[in-house]
């Protein structure tokens, strides 16, 4: 599975909004058979989202309709011990990442899947993460 960032989605739904072909959608229609998916987290960024928009009824049904295209990661009793290993490694060496950006991550190396993300600069200092760009 590859997992999917929140940068990517909105790249996608703003692309799909305005009736376009940009760089989300060409990398999407170049993985026909791939299981794609959103760790829950990118979910709960996207909703924030959707909250924050002048619509929020309608984005929030734009972003279901993603959620309910995509196979949802949730954690398991493994996800803490995992978060907490890598937290702490980018502790020590003095490179922190964002709370949300971490738990992402965390989904995708625990599962030992990339993330396809826009956003490389937020990700590429954690250990184990494998990244794809678009």
């Amino acid at each position: 599975m590859i997992h999917l960032d929140t940068t990517f989605l909105v790249d996608l739904l703003r692309e799909q909004s305005r009736g376009t072909v940009g760089p989300a959608s060409v990398w999407l229609e170049g993985q026909p058979d791939e299981e794609l998916g959103i760790s829950v987290f990118v979910a709960c960024e996207l909703f924030n989202g959707a909250e924050r928009s002048t619509q929020p009824e309608r984005e929030s049904a734009k972003v279901q309709a993603i959620c309910d295209a995509l196979h949802l990661v949730v954690p398991d009793r493994a996800f803490a011990p995992a978060y907490g290993r890598l937290l702490a490694d980018l502790q020590r060496r003095g490179e922190p990442v964002a709370t949300m950006d971490l738990l992402i991550a965390t989904a995708c190396v625990q599962a030992d899947e990339p993330l396809v993300t826009r956003n490389l600069r937020h990700f590429q200092r954690i250990p184990g993460l494998r990244l794809l760009s678009y």
